[in-house]
């Protein structure tokens, strides 16, 4: 027996309630296929969707499973959205097996209509959220790059930031290689990125001819999809592969990858995710650009403060120099000639190290460094931080030009071992290092032609090693080798 008309209608404006008062789309859905399955009094409920990639959906239904028996009652009724077909609301079974009516289905049809504005007013929501969310990324992007918060690794920022606006598995940035495939190279993911970066497309597959065309590529499966060709591609099903251009230059490509069997990406997602890319490499571009200002605004200061180093404090210090050693020649002065000889090797020591600090404000500070000269002072720097100061560097002679590799590998290895000892020492609070390629290095072995190294410091408690020389005053490393 079918309910009296007055309950029904009760019933039915409760359901077109619910369903109108709903701005989640998948909610919406719910509402209508539970509403319809108590309307009519149906076992079974469920909502096909014709295009689930439209908005991410392919069928909702009610709990429970679907009558078996052929024979059992049946109803189907379409559902339009803006003149537009949706889906289909489908009802099956119900007790004793009694016919779906015509009233039954009149009553559907206006819960259908209903749904339709429903799904419309949802849909006009959800595209504003997401459009807003994507925006807000990308603009938290490019304010990161621009600035000290993403400078550090900016295409890590850039991924991470669009795996969570996608709800993706992981965000990967690929690079062109110089065998013309596309390498991993930056990967963000909840899991351990470590199997990720590295992975290969090969050169000559049918994606990376779209990808370095500029075009972007949608994937259904990745693991299946024959165009595919990472060892890390059997983790994955839906993908995005976005490329990462500006100015018509591209820069790498944005991977958006979900796993396996998690819903497909919408029309409206894939066109957001474009945007966003297209927004993250021009503020890629843009921070590249600014961290090459703010280094030759570097290079350009150190070489104003090494030109000013050498045209004034040099230049008067070998001056005063220079004035004490014509005072030690004249008369009378015998009383403060030591003295005088002590301020002149200090004053000599300190035009050395002055020097030495000039050479070091000429190296570009992002390069390694060049020659035996940058590569003692990158050893020197590496012991100040275990130290807490920095260590004494002084060079005599054409290092850099006399002393050849062969020579100066050695010289590196025993220049490490004597300032790892002497990190390891007691209260040691002065280091002093000399390269001596002069031409009296090898005076005390025969005259012949070499490079001298000596390690100094004032620390208690060393032990005599090979080289080393162990006083009252401190241990000394001596090296040295013909050239």
């Amino acid at each position: 027996m079918t309910a009296q008309p007055a309950p029904r209608l009760t019933r039915l404006l409760e359901a077109v309630l619910e369903v109108g008062t709903g701005l989640d789309l998948r909610g919406t859905l719910q509402h209508l296929v539970d509403g319809a399955a108590e309307l009519t009094g149906a076992d079974r409920a469920s909502l096909v969707v014709l295009d689930p990639g439209r908005d991410g959906l392919a069928e909702i239904r009610t709990p429970g499973p679907d009558p078996a028996d052929a024979t059992a009652p049946r109803l189907r009724v379409p559902i339009d959205v803006r003149d537009e077909a949706f889906g289909e609301l489908r009802l099956a079974g119900r007790p004793g097996d009694e016919p779906f009516t015509a009233e039954d289905e009149q009553l559907l049809r206006v819960l259908a209509t209903q749904a339709g504005i429903s799904i419309g007013n949802a849909r006009l929501y959800e595209t504003a959220r997401q459009r807003e969310r994507w925006i807000e990324g990308a603009a938290a992007v490019t304010t990161a790059l621009l600035t000290e918060e993403g400078a550090g690794d900016a295409l890590t920022t850039v991924a991470e930031r669009a795996r969570l606006l996608a709800d993706a598995s992981a965000g990967v940035i690929l690079h062109p290689t110089a065998e013309g495939g596309m390498e991993i190279v930056t990967a963000s993911t909840p899991d351990d990125p470590g199997g990720i970066v590295g992975a290969t497309i090969a050169p000559g597959s049918p994606v990376l001819e779209q990808l370095l065309g500029g075009e972007p590529v949608f994937l259904t499966d990745s693991a299946t999809d024959p165009r595919m060709t990472t060892r890390v591609r059997h983790r994955f099903g839906p993908s995005m592969m976005l490329p990462l251009q500006a100015n018509g230059r591209l820069i790498g490509t944005l991977a958006l990858p979900r796993r396996r069997g998690e819903r497909q990406y919408t029309d409206l997602e894939r066109l957001l995710a474009t945007q966003f890319a297209s927004q993250a490499a021009l503020a890629l571009v843009l921070a590249d650009a600014r961290r090459g200002r703010e280094r030759l605004a570097v290079y350009e200061d150190r070489d104003r403060i090494a030109r000013d180093l050498h045209d004034l404090v040099v230049q008067r210090l070998f001056a005063t120099g220079m004035m004490l050693e014509s005072t030690q020649r004249r008369e009378g002065a015998r009383d403060v000639r030591g003295i005088l000889a002590r301020a002149a090797d200090e004053l000599r020591s300190t035009v050395q190290e002055v020097r030495t600090a000039i050479f070091a404000l000429q190296q570009p500070p992002a390069d390694p460094p060049t020659g035996l000269r940058g590569l003692v002072l990158r050893e020197t720097a590496s012991a100040a931080a275990r130290l807490g100061f920095a260590p004494s560097t002084r060079f005599r002679g054409a290092v850099d030009t006399r002393v050849p590799d062969r020579v100066a590998g050695p010289l590196l290895t025993v220049l490490r071992r004597a300032l790892a000892e002497a990190t390891a020492r007691a209260s040691v609070s002065r280091v002093e290092v000399t390269v001596d390629a002069g031409a009296g290095a090898g005076a005390a072995d025969g005259g012949r032609d070499g490079v001298r190294l000596t390690v100094f410091d004032d620390g208690e408690g060393g032990q005599d090693t090979q080289d080393a020389n162990t006083g009252a005053d401190g241990t000394t490393v001596t090296w040295w080798s013909a050239l």
